[in-house]
């Protein structure tokens, strides 16, 4: 019981520690998010990766674990904490469904998973072509900017591509995170 009790606090104790992948817990700065959710198909290629990802904010970190597969017609993720779900989603271009674990932060919202990922891994045209007055996006090698009347909002940092390989990178400037996501292998095809 005792042991049960120890897991239970240490899975809670982490997905507090997951608020910084929303940001912050007070309300967000005016136009910080954009809605983004692009076709399924517009990311060009089928992917299915397993990532490993460091969320650093404030002088602490916390760690999560997720399954991400892709294709024309979908995308559906999974988040693991300590071994437990915490977070799925999956989308069809149309409707996105989503679970959470009940001790997850409301400020963790899927949607918002869901944009860092297509502003991460989706190519730089097709997030321009859905990108609101103000924003722009643009890809210099192996680092893509995020701006909004001309302030970066979001570095990201690939260290080769594909863009699902390796190590990302995501500084994300408005809410001060950094998101560092490790691949794990995985596959991926046009």
């Amino acid at each position: 019981m005792l042991q049960q009790f120890k897991r239970a606090a240490l899975l809670a104790a982490l997905l507090a520690g997951l608020l910084t992948m929303a940001g912050c817990a007070t309300a967000p700065p005016p136009a910080a998010r954009l809605g983004l959710k692009l076709a399924p198909a517009a990311l060009g290629a089928s992917i299915a990766v397993q990532q490993h990802l460091r969320v650093e904010r404030n002088g602490r970190s916390d760690d999560l674990d997720v399954a991400l597969e892709a294709d024309a017609a979908r995308i559906e993720l999974v988040g693991l904490a300590l071994g437990q779900r915490v977070l799925s989603l999956s989308y069809d271009g149309k409707d996105l469904r989503t679970w959470r674990h009940v001790m997850l932060p409301s400020q963790v919202r899927a949607e918002d998973v869901l944009e860092d990922v297509q502003l991460t891994l989706w190519p730089a045209e097709a997030i321009r072509a859905a990108l609101p007055a103000g924003w722009r996006i643009a890809d210099e090698g192996l680092r893509r900017t995020l701006s909004l009347d001309g302030v970066p909002i979001m570095v990201i940092s690939y260290s080769g591509m594909p863009r699902w390989s390796g190590t990302v990178q995501l500084e994300n400037l408005r809410y001060r995170y950094r998101l560092t996501i490790q691949f794990d292998g995985g596959e991926g095809q046009p």
